[in-house]
């Protein structure tokens, strides 16, 4: 299913930025405008398998397990980086007398080459830091083609590329530009968004295009 929704849902200056669009940014920043910024959406087996997944934790509620307190769909937000989002599980394993946030994301598939899923972990423990005052220090991504979970470190590195993230994209969006697609086009054949997005078309250099169009209007023209 794909599908556009009209103006009166356009994208309010100042609104908080999606967790999930964190995802879409590292991936593309085109795929995030077009999703974000444009309102577009496709459907593919990837985000269906991907849906079906997250059925469960987001149903929300409350567990105990071995100590450990587990929170789904649990709300999150970030006013110094404006993100906003819901965490499909946080756990809360206690520490020196105090309960220390663990978020939890489930994704489809397998671990990928690029840190995609990783900056958007990152970004849901940036926002439990802020919630909560208490340092983060790690998460973990459950793989549903593995049925197991990899920790994450949120290590300088990956805190750093996470607001980088945050920051490209929340000038992509406040600028209201859709840039040009990913040079990488191993994500263009993957990609949902690919007939919507129509990559190879917006790629072509807009002065080769006109210096066609003006050849064929001279050659229209001539006697």
């Amino acid at each position: 299913m794909s599908g556009v929704v009209d103006g009166s849902e356009a994208r309010e200056v100042g609104e908080p930025i999606p967790l999930s669009a964190l995802q879409h940014a590292v991936y593309c920043l085109r795929q995030a405008a077009l999703i974000h910024l444009e309102r577009m959406w496709a459907d593919n087996r990837f985000t269906a398998e991907g849906d079906v997944l997250h059925a469960v934790a987001d149903k929300g509620g409350r567990r105990m397990a071995r100590g450990v307190r587990r929170v789904m769909a649990l709300p999150l937000a970030s006013k110094r980086l404006n993100l906003a989002g819901v965490a499909d599980v946080v756990e809360f394993h206690p520490h020196d007398g105090e309960d220390v946030p663990y978020p939890v994301e489930y994704k489809r598939g397998k671990p990928k080459l690029h840190r995609a899923d990783e900056v958007q972990l990152c970004a849901q423990g940036l926002c439990l830091e802020e919630m909560t005052g208490k340092v983060v220090r790690e998460g973990a991504l459950f793989y549903g083609e593995m049925k197991r979970r990899v920790a994450v470190p949120f290590d300088a590195e990956l805190r750093q590329m996470t607001e980088e993230t945050v920051a490209a994209l929340a000038d992509v969006l406040q600028s209201r530009i859709t840039p040009v697609p990913t040079k990488q086009k191993s994500r263009c054949r993957a990609c949902s968004l690919k007939v919507l997005c129509l990559p190879e078309l917006v790629a072509r250099p807009v002065k080769a295009w006109r210096g066609r169009m003006l050849e064929e209007m001279l050659k229209a023209e001539a006697p």
